[in-house]
């Protein structure tokens, strides 16, 4: 039996300088290729802006990555883009251009069955370019943002809406987030719900006390954790200041991006800049140590799809304090495992002495994701995909 072949585009993914960029989405193709009935060719597009723009430092590492690459057993290429800045309703048309050369090529070479897109903008409006030009069916996966930001902002909307309901078939992590996509004008009955995967090898319980270590913090203080790019949809200030209300507990803050200055202004201004850290960007790898270290991780996004970082956290036998966006509501089914609140600080800071108070026994808390894994992830994916391929 031939091996089922897919081109799928991905804008986020994982390179050598920026590694943790679309990690779940290296994680998932590369349980893919594990299983071997699947002949997978990743492209990652690159936006870099004109000359001189593209002289940024913010840009130069991107231009150094090669075209061409065997990452993690998956096969990544790199065609480059024209992104302009401030621009966002022009990107999808843009990637497709930069991808369509490429796809024809190699489609000559070896028939495509599929054309995938992992994100829905600007990749779904993309895929469904190219699948129109090679006679191919489509399939575009949601992950949350990309349908509640994109999927609103009026220059991309309507490419996103069009995409969807042009795409022979759609994934979203949360039933929820099929909800926001039906209610879009996408067609529900082509919806699959696609959770995503774990790796219960490296995201499990491991000694609290000697984390802490790691980060030089007090073993018999509360700890939480936040981890997420420093943005205004992830709400990292009310974590700060639900300190206020939390005289002794100390905040890990794992990510960056935007707001850092804000959010270290605000934490001097509520003066517990001393017991928040910092961190930056936290190598995957790393988290374990992170999750393991917080007695609670605190996420109060604006939206989700399903995050990671919640299953990762709950692997790690941490509970959850989120906001009662779908895909929390979706997870966090027993007081156990978490806590959905507004984003508030106070309010945030009650939820955390019920779970200080509570003390849910590590392996309890872990039972919320007992069916996560990379290769129930994968499976599901291919069964997807095949569905789609069969005339």
């Amino acid at each position: 039996m031939s091996k089922l072949r897919v081109l799928s585009l991905s804008t986020l993914y994982p390179n050598d300088s920026a590694p943790n960029f679309g990690v779940f989405v290296e994680r998932q193709m590369q349980a893919v290729m594990k299983r071997g009935d699947v002949d997978l060719v990743l492209v990652n597009p690159l936006g870099i802006p004109p000359f001189p723009l593209s002289r940024h430092p913010r840009y130069q590492p991107l231009l150094a990555l090669p075209v061409e690459e065997l990452r993690g057993g998956v096969k990544v290429l790199r065609p480059h883009f024209t992104l302009l800045p401030g621009l966002p309703g022009r990107n999808a048309a843009a990637e497709a251009k930069a991808v369509l050369p490429l796809a024809r090529r190699l489609h000559a070479e070896m028939p495509f069955d599929l054309i995938d897109a992992q994100f829905f903008y600007p990749d779904g409006p993309a895929a469904v370019t190219v699948g129109k030009a090679l006679g191919l069916p489509v399939s575009i996966k949601a992950r949350g943002a990309d349908v509640h930001h994109w999927g609103k902002e009026p220059a991309t909307a309507r490419q996103v809406v069009e995409a969807g309901q042009t795409a022979k078939g759609l994934l979203a992590v949360a039933g929820g987030l099929a909800d926001d996509m039906a209610a879009l004008g996408m067609d529900r009955s082509k919806i699959t719900i696609h959770r995503t995967g774990l790796d219960a090898d490296l995201f499990r319980s491991y000694d609290r006390k000697i984390c802490r270590d790691q980060f030089g913090l007090p073993r018999d203080k509360p700890v939480l954790a936040t981890v997420g790019a420093l943005i205004p949809r992830k709400g990292q200030q009310f974590v700060i200041e639900a300190l206020t209300h939390l005289p002794d507990a100390f905040l890990l803050l794992a990510g960056k991006g935007e707001d850092e200055a804000m959010l270290r202004r605000r934490a001097e201004e509520l003066g517990v800049a001393d017991r928040v850290r910092f961190l930056g960007a936290v190598p995957h790898g790393e988290l374990p140590l992170l999750l393991n270290a917080a007695d609670v991780v605190v996420m109060p996004s604006s939206s989700e799809g399903l995050a990671n970082a919640w299953v990762e956290a709950l692997a790690c036998g941490t509970p959850v304090v989120t906001t009662p966006i779908p895909g929390a509501q979706e997870l966090l089914t027993d007081p156990d495992w978490g806590r959905m609140v507004p984003r508030d600080g106070e309010a945030i800071a009650r939820a955390v002495l019920d779970l200080l108070a509570l003390k849910p026994d590590p392996e309890t808390v872990q039972a919320a994701v007992a069916g996560f894994s990379w290769k129930a992830n994968a499976e599901a994916l291919v069964t997807h995909w095949t569905r789609l391929a069969e005339v």
